[in-house]
């Protein structure tokens, strides 16, 4: 029992590696390589001394006309005023992924970008390296920032908001793509998992020492602190977290949160359409539904202060 108990843990963390398949030739320091012109590559290090890399991809009303690469200029336009959004990517590569690159290219027509990379797991971890660049980046910016997270990034975004709200942050609006409530029910509809979920010693050999080891990410119950506006996005095909995660997430936060956190919304995108688990950013809808929601949670935060 205790083998397949470690064989079977072993390859449900290898879905969390953060850092797996990253191309060996990745360029980061070039992210016109990608289709991305107007942007810039850095690093900061954290009160851990742990080092994050970071794009910082430019609006594209702005980025054409840009001839000025020097760094202080890249920081400086930050505080210009527009809208900035903070994308938490999901797990498996990093911020060079091309489906995460596709989706920057869709947000820059509205937002300033920054995206940027963990350090691999425990939560705790993981949470405070965007806790410390959301604040790096709060501090900077004086537009309205919002939050986007992808997959396993829409837990650690909920999570460090949730903190945050306790420091006095507080985005405009959050983006939660693809989430799924908690990693326990996800760890539950991992295709391995399903031979064996059923039986006895399901939750003593699988479930259990993911919590042990520090792997919780129950976004069902972060997500009862967090005030802002929230939408969750997600397409009934998706494979990978199924579309009812995502809607059981939306019914919780339902139920826990209160008026003047925020108003919650969900958009589902029809299966038949293809967009999977990774590719919502190709819906020509996608578009309508940022605008919208941007607007709408810009109008709330200046209407009222949203408080628990």
């Amino acid at each position: 029992m205790k083998v397949f108990k470690d064989n079977y843990l072993s390859s449900i963390m290898s879905i969390l590696a953060l850092n797996v398949h990253v191309p060996s030739n990745a360029d980061y320091d070039n992210p016109h390589k990608y289709g991305l012109e107007g942007a810039r590559n850095f690093y900061l290090l954290t009160d851990e001394n742990v080092k994050i890399g970071i794009w910082q991809i430019l609006p594209e009303s702005i980025s054409h006309s840009l001839n000025d690469t020097d760094e202080q200029y890249f920081e400086d336009i930050l505080g210009d005023g527009q809208n900035v959004i903070l994308y938490h990517h999901g797990n498996a590569g990093t911020r060079l992924t091309p489906h995460r690159v596709e989706l920057y290219k869709v947000l820059r027509k509205y937002f300033h970008v920054l995206a940027f990379d963990y350090r691999n797991p425990s939560e705790p971890d993981l949470v405070k390296d965007c806790m410390f660049i959301y604040k790096w980046v709060a501090n900077r910016t004086n537009g309205h920032l919002f939050i986007w997270g992808h997959s396993l990034g829409t837990s650690l975004a909920t999570h460090s908001l949730a903190q945050l709200k306790q420091k006095g942050y507080r985005p405009t609006g959050l983006i939660l793509e693809a989430p799924f409530n908690n990693l326990r029910e996800e760890i539950s509809e991992f295709p391995l998992a399903r031979l064996f979920k059923n039986l006895p010693w399901f939750s003593y050999t699988i479930v259990e020492p993911m919590q042990e080891n520090g792997f919780k990410f129950e976004t069902d119950k972060y997500i009862c602190h967090v005030d802002t506006p929230t939408i969750i996005l997600h397409a009934e095909d998706d494979h990978v977290v199924p579309y009812k995660l995502g809607h059981k997430l939306y019914k919780d936060a339902l139920k826990c949160r209160k008026d003047t956190q925020g108003n919650m919304s969900f958009y589902k995108f029809d299966g038949k359409r293809n967009y999977e688990h990774k590719y919502i950013c190709r819906a020509p809808e996608l578009h309508d539904i940022i605008r919208k929601f941007t607007s709408q949670a810009i109008k709330e935060s200046r209407e009222k202060r949203l408080v628990n």
